[in-house]
């Protein structure tokens, strides 16, 4: 496992970066002509389908004990189920690109989650610090409207926050699935999600009822399985085999600003200022918890420092 990436790691982050933000590029298309549950099934199903017959191909089996299965359904439905419909009922009211900087949140809470929950976890200063750095732009956000109304966007982007601590949670249970492969996991949650999801879609929803989805919906569903989660996934696990899980958390501080582009250019989104700056909290809150910034700076500066002294 390599500590510094190289020039392919950091390519396979920025595509990871780039399929994961083009989540919410596809929902913001697909909310337009299929209702909200619909259109997690078929991400779920599609990717549930096509990840399984990864891991069969690559001789992977999943468990058959009832412990394993027990994390996998939490699991299943903490990282999935509760995010993925928490997620498109809110891009029904609120952007894409503002949804994915709200989501961005999830690493705050779970930093601030894991040790209320865990023995091994400590909230050190660093850690706080950036915390309540990325809580402030979470506020900022969000919006006086917290305070004022309960309604409209306001609540699209609790439910955001929603999905965000559900995957928080997931990722601290996750610990109890440490000794089965990641891949054979994320097939079991997708799995479980599938089975959750389809009877809601059929009652809610009443699929066979609705008018035929446009071309433009369907492809974006069909991304949304094939490229967002089992691309995305896979492309995920390699790169956490190759450069461990500190690396790869720096994905989170890319995927807002790949989804922001993306609704911009193909939705016709405008970026206001808070959302922004707002942003620029959530990043610099997780560059502080990441803690590789400052010693960065601090190389940096110790040779120029050398030279004036000098």
């Amino acid at each position: 496992m390599k500590q510094t990436m190289g020039a392919l790691e950091w390519g396979l982050l920025l595509l990871v970066a780039l399929v994961w933000g083009g989540s919410f590029f596809f929902v913001g298309i697909a909310v337009a002509d299929l209702p909200n549950l619909t259109i997690v099934l078929g991400r779920v199903l599609l990717g549930a389908l096509l990840l399984n017959l990864v891991i069969i191909a690559s001789d992977q089996r999943l468990p058959t004990g009832l412990q394993p299965w027990r994390a996998i359904v939490v699991m299943g439905l903490l990282n999935i189920v509760i995010p993925f419909c928490l997620i498109v009922w809110g891009q029904t009211r609120i952007a894409s690109g503002l949804a994915s900087i709200l989501y961005a949140s999830t690493s705050l809470f779970t930093v601030l989650l894991a040790p209320m929950l865990t023995a091994d976890e400590r909230l050190t200063l660093p850690r706080l610090t950036g915390v309540l750095v990325g809580l402030a732009g979470i506020a900022i956000m969000v919006g006086p409207g917290l305070l004022v109304d309960a309604g409209g966007a306001t609540l699209a982007k609790l439910a955001i926050l929603g999905a965000s601590i559900a995957c928080a949670l997931g990722s601290i249970w996750g610990r109890r699935c440490r000794d089965i492969p990641p891949a054979v996991t994320t097939a079991g949650q997708l799995i479980v999600a599938t089975v959750v999801i389809a009877p809601l879609a059929l009652f809610v929803d009443r699929p066979w009822t609705l008018s035929p989805p446009s071309a433009r919906a369907l492809g974006a569903v069909v991304a949304l399985g094939l490229l967002s989660t089992t691309v995305g996934y896979l492309l995920f696990f390699v790169l956490l085999a190759r450069t461990g899980a500190s690396n790869v958390s720096l994905v989170t501080l890319l995927v807002p600003p790949t989804a922001l582009l993306l609704g911009a250019l193909f939705l016709g989104e405008i970026v206001d200022e808070r959302s922004l700056l707002g942003l620029a909290l959530i990043a610099i809150g997780l560059a502080v918890i990441d803690g590789r910034v400052a010693p960065w700076l601090l190389r940096r500066f110790e040779p120029q420092h050398a030279a004036v002294g000098d």
